[in-house]
């Protein structure tokens, strides 16, 4: 019987959003999809926005849509975050 590990694959970054540093969580969902990633941030007042990004077309791309604008105006920062960590993992 073969046993397979895989590394979760959690990170946070500041990013200016909306004016302002939000503090970005990403966390790699393992399984069947493995181009998925879930992110939260809490927008001003304290409530939690959480969305997903895929890969599509070799960007990672926000595929809920029910997000503020400050959320997807930032989708191209996000995708450069998400493939800087991918490449030093």
């Amino acid at each position: 019987m073969k046993i397979e590990f895989t590394k979760n694959l959690q990170f946070t970054n500041l990013v200016k959003a909306d004016g302002k540093l939000k503090e970005f969580n990403f966390r790699k969902i393992n399984g069947q999809n493995e181009a998925l990633f879930s992110v939260d941030v809490s927008d001003d007042r304290g409530n939690r926005k959480i969305f997903r990004m895929q890969k599509k077309d070799n960007r990672w791309k926000i595929i809920d849509e029910q997000v503020p604008e400050w959320i997807s105006s930032s989708e191209g920062i996000l995708n450069d975050l998400i493939e800087q960590k991918l490449i030093s993992e």
